[in-house]
C-alpha cells in the first residue's frame, strides 16, 4: 500500500509523538481517576492532571493553572463560556468569519434574547475594524477566531483586544486553529478567555482541550455534579477548576495532551511555527502558479499552514476525492464547519479544498502535492 500524505492537521494532528501514544496507554493501565478518592492511583492521577494544567500554563504563559478547565474539545469550551457568561438583554458580538463552534451556540443564545452583532469581513477574510468599533460599544463579550480555520489568516489579538478593553467588553478567543502552532502570551494579552482544543496544534488526543477563564471573570458552569470536592455540599464548587469540571475526567486523554503539550514546549513554538510556515510558504507559492487555482484569503499577514483553493469551475469535492483515490493526499473538502466563512468567500456554493501541513509534513510531500494539484487542473471535469 503507497503511503499517504497526511495534509489534514487542520482538523487533527497527525501523527503524534510517540510519547502521547505512551502516556495515554499508560494512563489506561494505571487505572484510577483524580480526585475519586485517597488511594494511590487516584493521587496518581491527580498528578496527571496537574502536570497537564502546569505544560499548558506554561505554553501560554498564565500564573493561574487551576483556572484552566479541561473540556472535551474546543467546541465544548466555547459553549461553556458562552452559555456560562451571556443571558437575555446581554450584547456579545462576533465576525462574519466564524466556525460553527461559535456561529450555532450563539444562534441559540440570540433565541433566548442574547443580542447578536456581527462584524463585517472583507472579501478575503479581513475583520473590518472600523465596523468592529461601531459594534463593539455597549456588548458584554466579543468572541472571535485567533485564526481562520479556512484562509489561515492570523488576526492581532493585541489591536483587537485594546479595541474591546477601551468599551470594558470582554473577550472570548478561540485558539483552536493556533494553540501550540502560534505564540500565545495569555497574560501579556490580557485575554479574559481562551479555549483551545487538544488534538490539533498542542499534539494530543481527540476528545481534549480546555478554557482559561481569568479570576476576575464568574462564569456560571455548563454541567453541574460530582467533583471529588465539597461533596458534603449539594452545591456545586465555587472554585476553579472543580466549577467547571463535573464528571470523571478523560484521564488518558490528558495524560496524552500533557505529553503532546511537552513535546510543543520542547521544540518550541516559534521553532513550530516557523516550519510550519516554510511548508505553507512552499505550498502556497506552488499553488499560485498553477493555472486555474484561486488561493482563498488575503496572502499579506501572518497564516497558519492553512492553504485553501479552489480550480476553476471544479467540485472542490471531486477535487478532494481524486487527490486521495489517485495521489494518496489526505486533505479537506467543502464548507469546513465555516459557511459563514465561505457566504464572505464567495465559496458558498462550492466550497474550497483544504491543505494543512504539520511539523511532520515534509518538503518532498510538498512537492508532490503540488503536481498532483497541476495534474487534477488540467483534467477535464466539471460540476
Amino acid at each position: 500500500m503507497v503511503p499517504s500524505i497526511y495534509l489534514d492537521n487542520g482538523a487533527t494532528s497527525w501523527p503524534k509523538p510517540e510519547s502521547v501514544y505512551l502516556a495515554a496507554d499508560q494512563a489506561l493501565r494505571m487505572g484510577g481517576s483524580a480526585g475519586r478518592g485517597s488511594h494511590n492511583l487516584a493521587l496518581e492521577a491527580n498528578k496527571v492532571l496537574l502536570e497537564a494544567r502546569k505544560n499548558l500554563g506554561e505554553l501560554f504563559h498564565l500564573n493561574f493553572i487551576d483556572h484552566i478547565s479541561f473540556t472535551l474539545n474546543a467546541t465544548d469550551a466555547i459553549n461553556t463560556a458562552l452559555f456560562g457568561l451571556l443571558g437575555s438583554g446581554d450584547v456579545v458580538v462576533t465576525t462574519a468569519m466564524e466556525h460553527n463552534s461559535v456561529v450555532r451556540p450563539l444562534c441559540v443564545l440570540r433565541e433566548k434574547g442574547v443580542i447578536l452583532r456581527v462584524v463585517r469581513c472583507t472579501s478575503t477574510g479581513i475583520i473590518d475594524k472600523t465596523d468592529l468599533q461601531e459594534k463593539i460599544r455597549g456588548a458584554k463579550l466579543l468572541v472571535l477566531s485567533h485564526a481562520s480555520n479556512v484562509t489561515g489568516q492570523i488576526v492581532s489579538l493585541e489591536e483587537i483586544i485594546e479595541v474591546a478593553h477601551s468599551a470594558h467588553c470582554l473577550v472570548l478567543v478561540d485558539a483552536a486553529q493556533t494553540a501550540g502552532s502560534y505564540p500565545i502570551d495569555a497574560s501579556k494579552l490580557d485575554i479574559d478567555l481562551l479555549a483551545f482544543s487538544g488534538h490539533k496544534g498542542l499534539l494530543g488526543p481527540q476528545g481534549t482541550g480546555g478554557l482559561y477563564v481569568a479570576p476576575e471573570i464568574e462564569l456560571q458552569p455548563l454541567r453541574f455534579g460530582g467533583t471529588g470536592s465539597q461533596s458534603e455540599s449539594e452545591e456545586q464548587p465555587g472554585f476553579y477548576p472543580d466549577r467547571l469540571e463535573s464528571g470523571t475526567q478523560n484521564m488518558p486523554g490528558i495524560a496524552g495532551l500533557a505529553a503532546g503539550v511537552q513535546s510543543v514546549l520542547a521544540q518550541g513554538v516559534a521553532a513550530i511555527y516557523h516550519k510550519e510556515q516554510l511548508l505553507s510558504r512552499k505550498l502556497r507559492e506552488g499553488l499560485a502558479s498553477i493555472s486555474g487555482v484561486q488561493l482563498l484569503g488575503e496572502s499579506k499577514g501572518p497564516h497558519t499552514s492553512v492553504v485553501s483553493f479552489v480550480i476553476g469551475g471544479k467540485d472542490s469535492s471531486l477535487v478532494g476525492y481524486l487527490l486521495e483515490k489517485e495521489y494518496h493526499i489526505i486533505c479537506r473538502s467543502g464548507l469546513h464547519c465555516s459557511p459563514w466563512a465561505h457566504q464572505v468567500l464567495g465559496t458558498l456554493q462550492s466550497g474550497a479544498v483544504r491543505f494543512s501541513p504539520g511539523y511532520f509534513t515534509t518538503d518532498s510531500e510538498i512537492r508532490a502535492t503540488i503536481g498532483a494539484v497541476d495534474a487534477i487542473s488540467r483534467e477535464d471535469f466539471y460540476v
